[in-house]
């Protein structure tokens, strides 16, 4: 796979088998009625893949415990990162500590960086980048359902810059995501307050 990465001469190209160690979800069957209650091991699904890279637990389904050592080769350690390979292609997450020990579903893959060549942060970001995405994209297999699988995910190259612009370009980008977050926490209040200022307005209260 081809991706016409501006950045690259900033860093050396490593295809990511070489960065990683990728494994695809367990099979269906091993995945059969999960439960939906507080008890069991958490399985993490595209669906709780966020488009800020971060797991939403609001809606987790469980293995019960009396399986899960079966899926023991499934689970997930702080660092790793999972790819959505059906569906909902291009959605990922950096698996962070709360996570550790918990499995991921069928139309997952697990991203596990090998040595210390790369940061994770870093990884997600450079993943996430625009033209990334569509390479990856354009690679899919077609069919009903458009889907990747750990084949092509392996031969996907990677811009891997020295670790220490890795962690300024994880810092920059961490420093604008929380910048964006008070920006649109700041537009969700003002949109909150229109109404009562067009009410003020209506009335002939002066709005200050």
């Amino acid at each position: 796979m081809r991706v016409d990465d501006p950045f690259a001469v900033h860093g050396q190209w490593i295809q990511l088998g070489s960065l990683c160690e990728v494994t695809a979800g367990p099979s269906g069957s091993l995945l059969d009625n999960l439960d939906d209650g507080p008890d069991g091991v958490p399985v993490i699904s595209p669906r709780d893949l966020t488009e800020h890279h971060t797991v939403d637990t609001r809606r987790l389904r469980r293995v019960p415990q009396s399986r899960a050592e079966r899926l023991s080769r499934f689970a997930l350690r702080e660092g790793d990162l999972l790819v959505v390979r059906q569906g909902t292609l291009g959605r990922m997450a950096l698996i962070e500590a709360q996570h550790a020990t918990w499995f991921y579903g069928s139309s997952c893959l697990r991203l596990r960086p090998q040595g210390d060549l790369v940061l994770p942060a870093y990884l997600v970001s450079y993943l996430s980048h625009p033209p990334v995405q569509r390479a990856l994209l354009g690679q899919s297999l077609p069919g009903t359902v458009p889907s990747l699988n750990s084949a092509m995910l392996r031969e996907v190259p990677v811009t891997v810059p020295p670790l220490d612009r890795q962690r300024s370009v994880v810092e920059t980008l961490a420093d604008l995501d929380a910048r964006i977050r008070i920006q649109r926490q700041m537009a969700d209040r003002l949109e909150a307050l229109r109404p009562a200022i067009f009410g003020e307005l209506v009335q002939g209260t002066r709005y200050t």
